[in-house]
């Protein structure tokens, strides 16, 4: 093939190696290498071939099922219940769903369709606007420290499940090498009077000391065993070893979830995802069942109105639906990227937003029955007990859980709940990671490798997530947690998305072509939340943040130095910049005159996949009839196929229905078959 050359001429003649051209000018023919012509076109057909075609979900409901896991997380189980007892009880819930309906599924179902509509992902969505595809950046950037610090809690539930598999939990009392004199083991004070009990505990050495400076033994076990915790943010220590285990545990079983791509992803997702539901239940029952529990439910739903005239209060709301829902990350970009292009995604957001506020309800009761009676056995008001975070999961829980009937057993349970919440929403948050850098960064062509590029990642990951396991590693935490992947970020990253979408691209663009996916009008709320209701919170919420901001601490009284405020800074900006950064890099290396350059960086570089989608409907002749082809079996999964008759001379509607021209994504294509049209001029 390599040894076969032709000389060609096109409107003109080939004489002795000579083209007579037209105009009767001689001009020297210049010789085409065939067989290099057609080894170059099957280097490209090769190339073709190793294209990897973007997978989707498995049917709809892995979908949903990939959503719930994702948004419903840790914080529906240690955040929740004690914003709700902290602002009004059940007064909270009023502010708690008037910012559900204005901020979180209006967001959620913008970046659900952003993603469905485009077909990629987190970072080359935003080609909508390239002006602001910094907000793609920064998101991906939020996503990737929050890849890093979120698994940690995962490792922390993964070492208190492990050591739960005894006949006595480890925290069971005060008698082991990590407690000192502050331990204050339940049933030593059994001994002192309850006018006694309620200034002063007992410790193992005799001594009656001020009850304010007690220990509970899960209290010493968490801080003292667990973490061993340094003095200070500036005092990193020695790494914690079997932390370091269980972290690179928590990492092998993300990879294994999500390492075959979402299709594998959505059938893992409905154990991870329902399973805590039963969890749930089975603590709820056990709950109800002990002294003291009616009372703290009790405290938890009885309203306080006059909460509701506290800002925080509605700030608090708006928040935790904020984090609840994982908006602002570009994961819920991109796995609604996987959706056929006409699912109803409008049903899913709703179904979504059900089952999240649900189960932060549910679990409320869960976690205050155990409250209730945890008060009750220490004699003390609900208040001094109610906690969140770590601070309940691994010291709160833990203590109550020890004085029940078979305590291994509830403890497994209740840490086996937490090491699926927390997976769930880590595999959902690596996929849309992952997703984002792929379909943004198309040259690398890292889906053809997705295997090395996910254990890459993995592996990165985890080495810096060993900052957060060694024994200043709470700290490291609790700055990534409050700077990093929450608070301003997260509200700047949402604000921006609203606004590109509302007033860079257009609402009512974007609407119509909500509308078209969607094939129906889903309502007038929907743009009016995207475009008014939706920024005017977030950016309110950003702005009362900066007026409120109060320096970082670490329990009660450890303030970070200001070595540690920059650091935790320097992480909130690290994303935060991209959107102006990123705009003005572009605008440089864009040629032209201003104008011009700021007409480039409006003009969308991706369009919605309609034309790749079409809807199944009779195509009809301009006589009026149609041929429809229905030799069909009723095992047949091909659609119908539909035949298009135009008299001579009919001019087509479309201008991209051009024999020779298509217009792709931006690009001009000449169709297959242009060649013999061509030929024939």
């Amino acid at each position: 093939m390599a040894d076969l050359k032709s000389e060609i001429a096109l409107n003109g003649d080939v004489v002795g190696g000579k083209t007579h051209l037209n105009g009767g000018v001689e001009k020297e023919m210049m010789p085409i290498d065939m067989g290099k012509m057609m080894m170059d076109d099957d280097d490209e057909l090769n190339e073709e071939e190793e294209e990897v075609e973007r997978e989707g979900w498995g049917n709809k409901m892995d979908f949903i099922m990939a959503c719930i896991g994702y948004a419903v997380g840790l914080g529906n189980v240690w955040r929740f219940p004690y914003l709700c007892y902290k602002n009004g009880g059940g007064a909270f819930l009023i502010p708690y769903f008037i910012s559900l309906v204005m901020c979180g599924v209006p967001i959620f179902l913008m970046e659900v369709s952003l993603g469905q509509m485009l077909q990629t992902g987190g970072i080359s969505t935003w080609d909508l606007f390239p002006a602001i595809k910094g907000v793609g950046l920064a998101a991906a950037t939020i996503a990737a420290m929050l890849n890093v610090y979120y698994i940690i809690i995962v490792s922390w539930s993964l070492f208190y499940m492990f050591v739960s598999f005894t006949s006595v939990l480890p925290w069971n009392d005060c008698k082991n090498y990590w407690n000192n004199e502050y331990c204050s083991e339940l049933e030593l004070q059994a001994n002192l009077t309850k006018e006694v009990r309620q200034e002063y505990f007992l410790s193992l050495n005799g001594s009656l000391l001020p009850k304010v400076m007690g220990e509970s033994p899960a209290e010493q076990y968490w801080e003292r065993r667990v973490l061993h915790i340094s003095s200070g943010f500036e005092e990193i220590g020695s790494i914690r070893w079997d932390l370091l285990g269980c972290l690179a545990l928590a990492w092998v079983l993300t990879f294994l979830c999500i390492w075959k791509g979402v299709k594998t992803t959505g059938k893992i997702v409905w154990f991870t995802a329902l399973i805590p539901y039963v969890i749930l239940l089975i603590l709820l029952i056990n709950g109800l069942l002990l002294e003291g529990s009616t009372a703290g439910i009790i405290y938890y739903v009885t309203p306080t109105f006059d909460k509701l005239t506290e800002p925080t209060v509605w700030v608090d709301a708006a928040t935790q639906i904020f984090f609840s829902y994982g908006v602002g990350i570009g994961s819920l970009i991109s796995l609604g990227s996987y959706n056929p292009y006409r699912n109803n995604c409008l049903i899913d957001t709703i179904v979504v937003g059900i089952v999240n506020a649900g189960t932060s309800l549910f679990a409320g009761f869960v976690i205050f029955a155990i409250l209730g009676y945890m008060a009750f056995i220490q004699e003390v008001d609900i208040q001094d007990v109610a906690d969140e975070g770590p601070g309940l999961a691994f010291v709160a829980y833990p203590t109550a859980v020890n004085t029940m009937p078979g305590a291994p057993f509830w403890s497994i349970l209740f840490f086996a709940m937490l090491v699926m919440l927390g997976l769930d929403s880590q595999f959902c948050v690596v996929e849309g990671f992952i997703t984002s850098l792929m379909d943004g960064f198309p040259e690398f062509r890292l889906r053809q490798r997705r295997t090395i590029f996910v254990i890459s990642i993995c592996v990165i990951d985890f080495f810096l997530g060993i900052l957060c396991i060694t024994e200043g590693g709470m700290y490291m935490f609790q700055l990534l947690d409050s700077f990093a992947a929450s608070g301003m970020p997260l509200l700047w990253v949402a604000s921006w998305e609203c606004i590109t979408i509302s007033y860079g691209y257009g609402i009512r663009k974007y609407y119509n072509d909500v509308s078209t996916m969607l094939t129906f009008t889903p309502g007038w709320f929907w743009p009016f939340s995207w475009a008014i209701l939706t920024p005017v919170v977030t950016i309110g919420i950003f702005l009362f943040s900066l007026i409120d901001y109060s320096t970082p601490k670490y329990g009660e009284d450890y303030y970070f130095p200001i070595s540690g405020e920059i650091l935790g800074w320097m992480m909130s900006i690290a994303s935060m910049q991209w959107v102006i950064t990123y705009a003005v890099y572009l605008f440089i290396i864009t040629p032209g005159s201003f104008k011009e350059r700021i007409h480039y960086m409006a003009t969308p570089r991706i369009f919605p996949k309609e034309k790749e989608n079409p809807l199944p409907v009779e195509d009809v002749s301009v006589h009026g009839n149609s041929d429809v082809s229905t030799d069909r079996t009723s095992e047949d999964v091909i659609p119908p196929t539909y035949k298009k008759t135009v008299t001579e001379g009919a001019e087509t509607e479309n201008a991209y229905d051009n024999i020779a021209f298509t217009k792709d994504n931006g690009e001009v294509r000449v169709d297959v078959g242009v060649e013999e049209e061509v030929a024939s001029l």
